[in-house]
């Protein structure tokens, strides 16, 4: 089959997102100037750069009733943020911080999480997450949309200090089966990484 136009692709629902996936979870952890934390996820998400680490994320879409999301407004004004990554053990906790809630409520309380103390930014980042990494804003890009009640953004990150939880650590490496990191696919599904498998490359 072909498609060029989302609205007449003749499936049941859109599946450009179950293609383009798993895509990993940006958890971002922010605060606003009076302290108030918010937590949420983003499933637009991957690393861009190392040298520096750099991530790039997209918190689109308004709010439910209007205006920009929690998470990009408080990082305009506080030019950090962590990005907390999720693992499967963590899924439902993630699911309740996903709740469209006024930006009074605190997400971290929301969903049962400890907020632990940053190094080199003031947000905390979760505490009971496998690995976290605190993030300088760097930029964000205002994207084309074709719904004029959706605006899609893009936010770039640079990484100032990252946090891994020991357990996940194995002879000096990232043990996968351990970090059990949570990916998010089309749809309503998710898809959790447990094995892997190595391929040099032909240079």
């Amino acid at each position: 089959m072909f498609y060029d136009d989302p609205k007449k692709h003749n499936l049941k629902h859109n599946p450009f997102k179950a293609l383009v996936g798993p895509r990993p979870i940006a958890w971002v952890s922010s605060m606003d100037l009076d302290g108030v934390l918010n937590l949420a996820p983003y499933s637009f998400f991957n690393a861009i750069a190392d040298q520096p680490p750099t991530i790039v994320f997209a918190p689109n879409g308004p709010r439910p009733g209007g205006g920009a999301k929690d998470t990009l407004a408080n990082i305009e004004k506080t030019n950090e943020f962590v990005v907390n990554l999720c693992s499967y053990e963590l899924r439902d906790e993630m699911n309740k911080s996903s709740a469209h809630v006024g930006p009074e409520v605190d997400e971290f309380e929301l969903a049962g999480l400890t907020p632990a103390p940053s190094v080199h930014v003031k947000t905390p980042r979760v505490e009971e997450a496998p690995a976290s990494l605190e993030c300088r804003f760097v930029t964000r890009l205002r994207l084309p949309s074709t719904n004029p009640k959706i605006e899609n953004n893009m936010v770039i990150g640079q990484v100032v200090g990252i946090h891994i939880a020991d357990r996940i650590i194995d002879d000096g490496m990232i043990d996968v089966a351990a970090y059990h990191p949570l990916a998010r696919l089309g749809y309503m599904d998710y898809a959790a990484v447990d094995s892997t498998f190595e391929m040099l490359r032909p240079d």
